[in-house]
């Protein structure tokens, strides 16, 4: 049923297109079948050699000196630490469009059987750490690298101005460090010159190679990290009558927290996520600890069901704190917003999505309680963030390894439905706004 949605939609957007569309230039298609070996090349460089949030050094550096050989391409650099932004102006009229790539990787250790597979290893919050592009942002500086060669070589039949955006830290900074899209933007990415829309992708391991799925609206979860200090009073173990036991307390928060969500919140209207990941307490099995802390992750698909959970944990731990007689802290730490495609947007730049991929291989799919900090972007312009498959098409989806663990892979074949998807939205975009 979906993909006759789709097919529809394609219909009737195709014919009101046809007349207004910027044409791509005639020698568009061997541009793509030329840079797909380069940007695999790419992809194999920044896999091998993945570096942490914040600190992409030699990532940042190597995109910024090969965007510097492209003539007409002006290079920022360093931006929010260890970005780049590139602009192109293009020789026709036109709106400003932004594109952007995540470039950081993960604290893993890989296990995938390639022969780029990474054995670097560094710092991470006072711990030596091995490193891995576990998420896929090798293959996004790769896209949009390559989506950068091939529009700089049709520069002249580009309309208006396109800003690549190389996004540090989005798997968030360390140490209570400054980065991410928040600082880009705080850089004034997204203002010289001011944007009109942008757009982003992400590989996606769990969804056939080639296909972009997408939604309207909410389609990714704000993420808010809590911490919960409960403060009791210490006894021995054999008298807990004598102290207020503040692990106790941690366990009947916990189960309370659940109830938020099954409970309270109208499940209905939008998923709402609370998970506990971790619980201290106590340094000896017979002494009932003075202290306890819980911390999680909080994930939902609607702002004001966002403020309204925060404010149902701080009340939540209060009273079942003070239920036993102790104290209890909450922090809730904000890390993205709502991941939200204008809808107008969506709308109107979908059939560049599916001429890209082609209409069999689009489909709209459902919200997703992960969380990409690329929503800061659509608090300043209309924003369409959506998914490229690369999973093998000899595979099942339960049968290859979800993102940021160790077994990760991608499927090389489809990136270059990534750089057909941005090429068209470039040129399609001014047209249709």
């Amino acid at each position: 049923m979906q993909k006759l949605i789709v097919l529809f939609v394609f219909v009737m957007f195709t014919n009101s297109m046809m007349l207004t569309a910027q044409e791509l230039p005639k020698n568009y298609t061997q541009l793509v079948q030329d840079v797909e070996p380069q940007l695999i090349k790419w992809r194999r460089h920044f896999h091998e050699h993945p570096e942490l949030s914040n600190r992409e050094v030699n990532t940042g550096k190597f995109i910024a000196d090969y965007l510097k050989t492209l003539p007409g391409i002006e290079v920022r650099y360093p931006v929010a630490k260890t970005g780049v932004v590139a602009i192109l102006k293009g020789g026709k009229p036109g709106p400003v469009v932004a594109l952007r790539a995540d470039i950081d990787a993960l604290p893993v250790k890989e296990r995938t059987p390639v022969p780029f597979a990474s054995k670097v290893t560094a710092e991470f919050m006072g711990s030596q750490v091995d490193v891995m592009h576990a998420c896929g942002h090798d293959s996004h500086i790769s896209i949009l690298m390559a989506t950068a060669k091939v529009l700089q070589a049709m520069q002249k039949e580009v309309p208006g101005t396109v800003v690549f955006l190389f996004q540090p830290a989005e798997e968030g900074p360390p140490n209570n460090e400054e980065g991410g899209a928040p600082l880009m933007i705080k850089d004034g990415a997204l203002d010289q010159p001011k944007v009109d829309a942008v757009f982003g992708l992400h590989i996606e391991s769990q969804i056939p190679v080639g296909t972009i799925h997408y939604k309207p609206g909410a389609f990714m979860a704000s993420s808010d990290w809590f911490t919960i200090k409960i403060n009791g009073k210490g006894s021995h173990g054999s008298q807990p009558w004598g102290g207020i036991d503040p692990i106790a307390s941690a366990a009947q928060i916990i189960e309370g927290l659940q109830h938020i969500v099954s409970r309270q919140m109208d499940l209905t209207k939008a998923p709402v996520v609370i998970t506990v990941g971790t619980i201290k307490g106590g340094v000896r099995s017979n002494i009932i600890s003075e202290t306890a802390e819980l911390s999680g992750t909080i994930r939902t698909l609607d702002s004001k069901m966002q403020k309204e959970v925060h404010e149902r944990i701080r009340n939540t731990v209060k009273n079942i704190a003070a239920s036993s007689g102790a104290t209890a802290e909450v922090t809730i730490d904000t890390k993205t917003l709502v991941t939200y495609n204008e809808p107008s947007l969506v709308k109107k730049t979908l059939p560049s999505l599916i001429k890209a991929a082609g209409a069999e291989n689009v489909e709209e799919t459902t919200w997703q309680t992960g969380a990409e900090d690329f929503s800061f972007f659509g608090e300043k312009a209309p924003s369409f963030f959506f998914y490229l498959g690369a999973l093998p098409k000899d595979k099942k989806a339960s049968e290859v390894a979800p993102h940021h663990t160790a077994d990760f892979y991608l499927d090389e074949s489809g990136f270059i439905v990534g750089v057909k998807a941005f090429c068209q939205l470039v040129f399609d975009y001014g047209k249709v706004k």
